[in-house]
């Protein structure tokens, strides 16, 4: 990684300062120069101890904070002038390249799904592994959605899944195999359609086949009949439908209301390094998030990330959900802006710890952690949240810091609540679970 001396640094900040810093959108081939921002006067204490980050990204709109940090100059406003923000081809992919890290040819940080830094401290899906994370920040809430195959589009199943019960059965007992697909297991994907399944009575693990499909080959996957429904973040559930190939059964956002969803997390031992420079990312971060929330600039986001070198998909794709219009491809059109995908409103940015915490608690449901898991140490030692109030309020946004590092009692569509203050009584109320 390239060291920056102090005196380097002032000089750089002096000579950008005075005009729009100007710098490739990104190391994997952007096409075009959209940086918009100047750079800070940094105090020499504060100088980024590193300009160079490696990120991850899949091609998902929520991942929109770290592309328009970089196309903007968000990054090199605050020093951070080589970071590079790479395409990853699935999150198994992130995960590997999260565990070599940038020194051994893979990544420093990325976005996230959620669960995925505690799994990989843990060492649940490195082979035992233990490759302590952070999570800086959460990306966005809502934003996802569950699809559904033509094949039962005369159900035009919604927010219940009970009417798939019988169905799945009746093709089951005909020999014919009944695929759910998700991106990561014990991710949120599969967390949300295993959610909704369980809801109406289906078993994720025994009344249909939870397979695992990058996101980016959900769609292709669908249309050659290589599954029957599948839970995926934009802007995959809304091609579906443009494609006529399938339909949405909900946006996540109805399952459970401003449901957190990506995260922005890094390798503990590299902000650990270059904390200066974590959190130069973080700032940067958030005030991508705020330019991605603001509606006079959605249109020119989602023309930004169908680029090649970031989606490569139609602009079409990406813009109506990401304005609240939701087509499920039923004749269901809905003007729903609260269900979209969001940044930073409704403190969409901030990692509350209780959040952590309910996705650890679905990952015992499941049996992905066990039973006797101390959750609460684990929230700790990953959800940075600290770090992600020093950034806010370094960038003037200390009126957008939560006074409390729970969210409180979340309640979901089905009337189950989870209170964080008792994750087990949440677990005694569910039907089906592995626990």
């Amino acid at each position: 990684m390239t060291r920056l001396s102090r005196r380097k640094f002032i000089l750089t900040a002096s000579a950008t300062a005075a005009g729009t810093f100007l710098l490739n959108a990104c190391s994997s081939g952007s096409d075009s120069d959209t940086s918009t921002v100047e750079a800070v006067d940094i105090d020499p204490a504060d100088a980024p101890e590193v300009t160079a980050a490696k990120l991850g990204f899949i091609a998902l709109t929520d991942s929109a904070p770290l592309i328009i940090a970089q196309e903007k100059g968000f990054f090199a406003k605050y020093g951070m002038t080589e970071v590079s923000v790479e395409k990853q081809a699935s999150w198994g992919t992130t995960r590997d390249n999260l565990v070599l890290g940038s020194e051994g040819g893979g990544i420093d940080g990325a976005h996230i799904l959620t669960p995925m830094p505690y799994l990989i401290s843990e060492g649940i899906v490195t082979d035992g592994r233990k490759v302590p994370m952070y999570i800086l920040a959460r990306l966005n809430v809502n934003g996802q959605g569950i699809s559904l195959s033509n094949d039962y589009l005369d159900l035009e199943v919604g927010v219940d899944s009970s009417p798939l019960k019988e169905v799945f059965a009746e093709r089951k007992a005909a020999g014919q195999e009944v695929k759910a697909a998700m991106t990561f297991p014990g991710g949120t994907h599969d967390l949300w359609i295993r959610y909704w399944l369980a809801a109406g009575g289906i078993d994720p693990d025994n009344d249909v086949s939870t397979i695992v499909v990058p996101p980016p080959q959900m769609v292709a996957n669908v249309k050659v009949g290589n599954m029957d429904a599948f839970c995926v973040g934009e802007p995959w559930p809304l091609q579906t439908v443009n494609q006529e190939i399938g339909y949405n059964a909900l946006t996540t956002g109805e399952l459970w209301k401003d449901h957190p969803e990506k995260a922005f997390g890094m390798r503990a031992d590299w902000v650990d390094q270059n904390p200066n420079a974590a959190k130069a990312l973080l700032k940067a971060t958030l005030e991508a998030q705020i330019w991605c929330s603001q509606a006079e600039n959605k249109e020119e986001m989602c023309q930004i990330l169908s680029k090649r070198a970031w989606f490569n998909v139609p602009y079409d794709d990406i813009i109506d959900r990401s304005v609240g219009t939701f087509d499920y491809g039923t004749g269901k059109v809905l003007d729903q802006p609260d269900l979209m995908q969001k940044y930073w409103e409704d403190n969409a940015s901030y990692p509350y710890k209780s959040h952590d915490l309910w996705f650890l608690t679905e990952n015992i449901r499941w049996g992905y952690l066990p039973p006797d898991t101390d959750t609460a140490a684990m929230v700790d030692a990953v959800n940075r949240e600290d770090l992600w109030r020093e950034a806010a309020i370094a960038i003037g946004q200390e009126s957008a810091i939560p006074a409390d590092p729970s969210r409180g009692l979340e309640t979901f569509f089905d009337g189950i609540q989870f209170d964080p203050a008792d994750p087990q009584a949440y677990l005694d109320s569910l039907a089906i679970k592995r626990v």
